[in-house]
């Protein structure tokens, strides 16, 4: 047995990340606070990357650093999540489009989609400008993505 956090796992191409719900979660109804959920999903996308081999540390520390920025989000709330829920942050990485990579999320709730989200990251220099993923990036995202344009 380990003390290590779990990155979660990949069932095909999805990665999943169980989350608990707690009390720091909610506001004053129970229910999760709505800017929670993008946390959740932040947790979804760096664990999925992690699993694929991808490390943010690691993007900083190369010969040309560089990180990611999301540079969309669309969320849609379907149904709230209480203190207490056990729920999967579900991720897939669809495609790679020049700078950017494009990622559908989903948080559930057993067989309950509770709220979805369309994300656009863009890779970026340290300075701040758009660059395309290095190939060795492409190479580890690659056989997790639907579609490569």
């Amino acid at each position: 047995m380990t003390d290590r956090p779990t990155a979660g796992r990949f069932e095909g191409r999805e990665h999943r990340l169980p989350v608990r719900v707690y009390y720091e979660d909610t506001d004053f109804t129970g229910l999760v606070y709505h800017a929670n959920y993008v946390r959740y999903f932040e947790r979804g996308r760096s664990d999925c990357l992690r699993l694929m081999g991808v490390g943010h540390a690691e993007l900083l520390d190369g010969d040309r650093p560089m990180a990611f920025v999301v540079s969309k989000m669309g969320l849609d709330f379907l149904r709230p999540a209480r203190i207490d829920d056990a729920l999967v942050v579900r991720t897939h990485y669809d495609a790679v489009k020049g700078p950017r990579l494009l990622i559908s999320q989903a948080i559930t709730r057993g067989d309950d989609v509770l709220c979805r989200a369309a994300v656009e990251v863009v890779c970026i220099h340290m300075d701040g400008r758009p660059r395309r993923p290095t190939q060795a990036l492409r190479d580890k995202i690659g056989p997790w993505l639907e579609r490569e344009a």
